[in-house]
């Protein structure tokens, strides 16, 4: 995976995600994720990213924030966001990529549950450190619904960033 990096790098990336889908399934291995990470990453100046798939965060909470990254980007939609209540508990000391739509359903949200899910992120870590994305690929909607729920996303992060301003 270094190696990747580094092609990555050379070719002029300056963000990179790394996806560890299974981090939260298997609490035991967590000082193997991040002592692997650091061999990934270290040394090796980007902005980093790690994304988890939707599992036991709370089995691994504080400790996923010694992973070498920037910003985690947690499956975190699909519990309705609940977990934000473990940072407000333990705070939250990196980036996070907030999931804020249901990629396992086919209703697609509305710009006002959007910009809920948003505002309740912003209740717990500042505005400039969250970023809105999907939560987790689409590929399991149909076209027609993945573009839905994007339009409304991004209609939901307008609203966001012309109520902070």
């Amino acid at each position: 995976m270094r190696k990747e990096l580094e092609a990555l790098l050379a070719a002029g990336a300056k963000v990179v995600q790394i996806d560890e889908p299974a981090l939260s399934v298997r609490p035991d291995e967590l000082p193997f994720a991040v002592e692997a990470m650091h061999l990934v990453v270290d040394g090796l100046p980007a902005y980093y990213i790690v994304h988890a798939c939707f599992g036991a965060f709370e089995t691994i909470y504080p400790g996923l924030l010694d992973l070498p990254v920037d910003n985690l980007d947690l499956a975190i939609s699909h519990t309705a966001l609940d977990l934000l209540g473990m940072f407000e508990k333990n705070p939250f000391t990196k980036d996070l990529s907030l999931g804020v739509l249901d990629v396992h359903s086919h209703v697609v949200e509305s710009p006002a549950e959007v910009t809920s899910r948003i505002q309740r992120g912003i209740g717990v870590l500042p505005a400039e450190r969250i970023w809105v994305d999907p939560d987790c690929g689409l590929k399991t909607r149909t076209v027609e619904e993945a573009r839905s729920k994007l339009a409304a996303m991004m209609a939901g992060v307008r609203e966001t960033r012309s109520s902070l301003r």
